[in-house]
């Protein structure tokens, strides 16, 4: 039984492969396209969708971690595809170097962050996706396809983000930067004062906060590029971190899941707990946080513009229908970028992501925060739960036809689509037009 981070995906494979090299996984692909086999990635399980699902072939890229080269001129840095976050951020501290942006999660691997359009925060930085600059993929003949912004330049635009759709991604080259300290502050603030002082607190190069639902109380987080020397994580950070934000909150959302109805009162409390701190350390140990406290989620990307009546229509419905929630809901923002199936593709973007306890009833929430996310041109990301249709989904990415009919063209036969997949994209039509 195979399982994801949140445990809301199960399911059983016929076969889990976990090859040592890029040559036995090629050997691999072209055996199960033979057979008329179906084959899906698994990266870190860290998805709340059905991404990684399959009743057939399951390939783990686990043993294609590390870095295969490095460009010290152009900071540009190959590495397998496998390779996890938290891994590559020492590896490439080994060599004084590091990634221009990460998210605060860094347990997934990189082809899996970069398919699924994982983001960090900042409106002058762009997703994992965008740090890219080359790609080597997998087709389901077999075929290995090297593509960039310079070689299959169509095949790697759509690649960037693809949630595993056109192909197996083994080796990842990416546009690094020479290795860099943050300036690290957190501290409480009314939701007021955050959206009144909105633009000048992007003026940071990371900012987002966290709102806590039944309470005019935020926690904002800032990041800047600092001369100072890098420091370990200072003590009260550490407790912050593993005291307060998981095992303390784990405790108030065990309580909220034995009693709902007190899920008002307990964010009450929660906000007075929110604590003021500075720290100074090296950015691939700045970004991430451990999460214990196990959830399902739901992110939508907004253009930024709609952020603050959004996520005010958002507050006034948590309060009109009494939504038994605590957890905090996480509030970012990212430049646009020009990847065809990216959410935030030729907009810039705000990110708001709602959360609930694993084990307390999500789907009625969501679905109030879903409609208004709807009502704002709200695109979902795709590593998170959404019920988006594929009539959504076309009027919402100006490339949608194009990255489908690609797709057609790299796997006719769908060897690398699950049934979730096949619901969210019209195969009939692409099929159509590949016979045709």
């Amino acid at each position: 039984m195979i399982q994801n981070w949140s445990g809301i995906v199960r399911f059983t494979p016929k076969n889990l492969s976990t090859p040592k090299t890029e040559a036995a996984l090629i050997a691999l692909v072209k055996d199960c396209h033979r057979q008329k086999r179906r084959i899906r990635v698994i990266g870190s399980g860290h998805s709340f969708t059905r991404l990684i699902e399959t009743d057939d072939v399951l390939i783990s890229l686990d043993k294609l971690q590390g870095i295969i080269s490095v460009d010290r001129n152009t900071h540009q840095v190959r590495v397998w595809g496998g390779t996890k976050i938290k891994a590559l951020g020492q590896h490439l501290a080994s060599v004084g170097l590091a990634q221009i942006n990460l998210g605060d999660i860094d347990v997934q691997s990189i082809a899996g962050a970069i398919s699924t359009g994982t983001h960090g925060s900042g409106v002058t930085l762009g997703s994992v996706a965008t740090q890219v600059v080359g790609l080597r993929l997998i087709t389901a003949s077999g075929d290995v396809i090297d593509c960039s912004e310079t070689e299959n330049r169509d095949i790697f635009k759509a690649a960037q983000v693809s949630m595993g759709m056109l192909g197996i991604i083994t080796q990842v080259t990416l546009q690094c930067m020479p290795a860099y300290t943050l300036d690290y502050r957190w501290y409480k603030q009314s939701l007021q004062d955050v959206l009144h002082n909105l633009d000048k607190l992007k003026q940071h190069r990371h900012f987002e906060f966290y709102w806590i639902p039944h309470t005019n109380t935020t926690l904002v987080k800032t990041m800047d590029i600092t001369d100072q020397p890098a420091q370990n994580k200072s003590l009260f950070r550490q407790f912050n971190e593993s005291v307060l934000e998981n095992l303390v909150f784990w405790g108030f959302s065990a309580t909220a899941r034995q009693l709902p109805g007190q899920s008002k009162h307990i964010a009450r409390i929660m906000s007075t707990l929110i604590s003021n701190g500075h720290d100074v350390t090296a950015s691939h140990e700045t970004f991430a946080t451990v999460r214990m406290v196990k959830f399902q989620e739901m992110e939508y990307n907004i253009p930024a513009e709609y952020f603050a009546t959004c996520l005010c229509a958002i507050k006034a419905a948590i309060t009109r229908k009494n939504v038994e929630v605590h957890f905090p809901l996480e509030c970012r923002f990212v430049a646009a970028d020009d990847i065809p199936l990216s959410p935030s593709s030729q907009r810039e973007s705000a990110y708001i992501a709602v959360h609930m306890f694993k084990g307390m009833p999500y789907r009625p929430y969501f679905d109030l925060i879903e409609d208004i996310f709807r009502a704002y041109a709200g695109r979902p990301h795709w590593g998170k739960l959404h019920t988006c249709t594929t009539v959504e989904l076309r009027a919402l990415y100006p490339q949608w036809d194009h990255f489908i009919d690609l797709r057609a063209q790299l796997d006719p036969d769908g060897c690398f689509l699950n049934d979730y997949l096949r619901s969210h994209i019209d195969v009939i039509a692409s099929v159509n037009m590949n016979v045709g």
